[in-house]
């Protein structure tokens, strides 16, 4: 019955006895050093990486954007073994689209097959091509990997090679790569212009890449760099590619995917006009051809055409050429009282840890530890306040006394 009572009485200690700081004032350089230190780190991360770095003062909103391109220029494209003599082109041939938004191609390299109708010619010669007898040519069988729908001969495609016989757009493209130099190497003086509206809704703040001062005399005239005219919405491709780590030339023969990189990133409680776009440049596909299958970037379109007899007849071209991708991104952030309680409240608590810290190094590190320990905590009993009702009681009769 003891016991049980005694279980009783420590559970209800345990569970409602009252624990109230206590104030322990301790002579150690020591200690005092870590808690004013342990202090100062937290201060130093309040000040430099919450406020100046992260700035967790503010809210932050993220950047709505749109974008236009129109590029320009003008080539004449060198004579090859797959074109005739050298040829004038311009936007509308090596742009596509012509008008582009966020992404567009330059053709810089081509394969041209002219000429083309729809008839019957004999297979490009490969392992499942090739053939000594009509039995090996499987009649309608469609190769969705060849060039058209076999007829069930087997032809002669040179005079030692025979191939079965398809039903195609004929002659049928001989594709043996790129030529070693791009045809139109003049591509690298274009130019592009961008149009670039950014918006952060939650702020109502709205900006363009085109800035209030430019006027359309100082367009005609300015081309993007980096370090004297960094603000110029216009650029050109050769200078993108270079500021890209690429050489333009190497980059046109198999083409690309190249990144332009606008950073909207903006600090809102400054003046407005701080906001303004950073430009950057990247390689977007990998360009190492020791490691890299079918490395570069092209396509096929084919213009079409139709004699007044009725026939048609197409030009198919295999573009090599450079895919310019324009990435917008960023922040702004603007003072708000409510991320600034948040970030504070959680310094404060942080705060409230330092005599934690400074505890444990004082109980744990110095050579009176024992002795520190000892008066650290104190346990009170109701034994100790009649002791000391008693000593009070004794201490009066004894200076009573000495008076009498």
């Amino acid at each position: 019955m003891g016991a049980a009572r005694s279980l009783c009485q420590g559970f209800l200690h345990y569970a409602f006895d009252y624990e109230t700081p206590k104030t322990l004032v301790v002579p150690s350089i020591a200690a005092g050093v870590v808690f004013r230190f342990t202090q100062l780190l937290i201060l130093l991360y309040l000040v430099g990486y919450v406020c100046i770095v992260q700035k967790a003062y503010q809210d932050t909103d993220s950047v709505v954007s749109t974008v236009t391109t129109k590029v320009k220029g003008y080539a004449v494209i060198k004579g090859s073994a797959n074109t005739s003599s050298p040829q004038f082109r311009d936007v509308a041939d090596y742009v596509i689209p012509p008008q582009g938004d966020k992404s567009f191609f330059v053709v810089t390299n081509m394969i041209v097959t002219t000429n083309q109708k729809v008839s019957h010619c004999p297979e490009i010669p490969k392992p499942s091509t090739l053939c000594n007898q009509d039995s090996q040519c499987t009649t309608g069988l469609e190769d969705l990997r060849g060039n058209g729908v076999r007829t069930g001969r087997c032809v002669n495609y040179s005079d030692t090679v025979q191939t079965c016989q398809v039903l195609s757009w004929c002659p049928l493209e001989e594709d043996t790569g790129p030529n070693k130099e791009a045809l139109i190497d003049a591509a690298e003086n274009f130019t592009l212009l961008i149009k670039n509206s950014v918006t952060y809704p939650k702020f109502n703040f709205h900006r363009r890449n085109i800035m209030p001062h430019i006027n359309s005399s100082y367009l005609k005239t300015c081309v993007f760099n980096s370090s004297t005219d960094p603000h110029c919405p216009i650029f050109r491709l050769k200078q993108i590619v270079s500021d890209a780590g690429e050489e333009f030339q190497v980059m046109a023969v198999e083409g690309g995917v190249l990144g332009i990189l606008i950073d909207w990133t903006c600090d809102l409680d400054l003046w407005a006009s701080q906001c303004l776009p950073k430009y950057s440049f990247r390689r977007l596909d990998d360009n190492n051809n020791s490691r890299v299958l079918a490395p570069g970037y092209n396509f096929r379109f084919a213009k079409y055409y139709k004699s007044p007899e009725g026939t048609e007849s197409r030009t198919l071209i295999k573009a090599y050429g450079i895919r310019f991708e324009v990435i917008v991104f960023g922040t702004a952030g603007k003072f708000s009282m409510l991320p600034t309680l948040v970030n504070l409240g959680s310094t404060l608590t942080f705060l409230s840890l330092v005599p934690t810290v400074s505890d444990w190094f004082l109980l744990t590190f110095t050579k009176k530890r024992g002795f520190y320990s000892k008066h650290k905590t104190t346990h009170l009993r109701d034994e100790d306040e009649e002791d000391e009702d008693e000593n009070k009681l004794s201490m009066s009769m004894g200076t009573s006394y000495g008076t009498q």
